[in-house]
């Protein structure tokens, strides 16, 4: 019963890791990605309406 109790403690007192720091920084890459993919999308449909 003292083992569990003493299990049950230590899991209470580590810090619970959230969604938001787990998948962050690769949500963060993800929309990296495609923010940088978009400007080059939209310099080159520029450039292209402005060769003719």
């Amino acid at each position: 019963m003292e083992h569990a109790l003493d299990e049950l403690a230590r899991i209470l007192r580590t810090p619970q890791t959230t969604l938001r720091e787990r998948y962050g920084a690769i949500v963060l890459r993800l929309v990296e990605s495609l923010a940088t993919g978009l400007a080059i999308g939209i310099g080159f449909a520029i450039v292209h309406a402005l060769a003719g």
